[in-house]
């Protein structure tokens, strides 16, 4: 089932045989996307929603010199765009970082899907809402803390939604990001990031090479970083 990473680790065990055939049956096509490759843009509008499959996607905003700010990554089992169902448009672009397969769904489908299932309908607007809180928890993040917490957060926060899906296990995990990526990420330069990581390393708390995360000591990342995982919702969805 090639939607079966769709929160899984947040309640998926709660969809019925039959909801989870229509969330299968109801995807329009299946696209592979190569890495660093747009593939929504800011303003236009759109008829489909997207299901990650596979790989990492970011949301990004440009400012007036074209200087860009991650605003959110994206995981497999992610709906990156659902929220574009009932707004048509966005107000940010979204881009690969590395190689991905996504899952495309018609608008008209996702419209079918309100009117005939509501508990499947109430999934999926939970999954918007996940987003809702993960935005304010990256809020929080580069608002209060500092260059080491900000980075520190981001490796806890995705070791965690990476573990619900399988993707991580014991720390480590594979993240096709570069150092300017976790700079536009954490509101730091590619600079000062490169600092930051040389310090987590020194002090054991994680390394970070050829794209392969390694958190050697997650409690330790974690206080630095300030991180709880409730806003995550792991476990149980509604």
């Amino acid at each position: 089932m090639i939607s079966g990473k769709f929160l899984l680790g947040r309640g998926r065990h709660e969809l019925s045989d039959e909801e989870q055939r229509v969330l299968e049956d109801s995807i329009g096509s299946v696209r592979q996307v190569a890495a660093r490759k747009q593939i929504v843009r800011a303003g236009v509008i759109i008829d489909t929603s997207t299901l990650l499959l596979e790989g990492f996607v970011c949301r990004y905003m440009d400012d007036r010199d074209g200087q860009r700010q991650l605003v959110a990554v994206h995981v497999p089992g992610d709906f990156v765009d659902l929220h574009a169902f009932p707004m048509r448009r966005l107000d940010h672009d979204i881009a690969t970082l590395g190689p991905v397969k996504i899952a495309c769904y018609d608008h008209q489908t996702l419209e079918t899907i309100t009117e005939r299932y509501p508990h499947l309908t109430r999934k999926l607007w939970f999954s918007t809402l996940l987003d809702a809180a993960m935005h304010r928890e990256w809020i929080f993040r580069l608002g209060r803390l500092g260059a080491e917490g900000r980075v520190a957060h981001l490796f806890c926060e995705l070791n965690e939604r990476l573990e619900m899906v399988g993707l991580a296990a014991d720390g480590r995990y594979m993240l096709p990001m570069t150092q300017p990526d976790i700079a536009e990420a954490s509101g730091l330069t590619g600079v000062h990031v490169n600092r930051v990581l040389r310090s987590l390393r020194e002090k054991n708390l994680l390394t970070f090479k050829a794209n392969e995360v390694c958190i050697l000591d997650r409690k330790a990342l974690a206080a630095v970083a300030e991180f709880e995982p409730q806003y995550l919702y792991g476990s149980n969805g509604p």
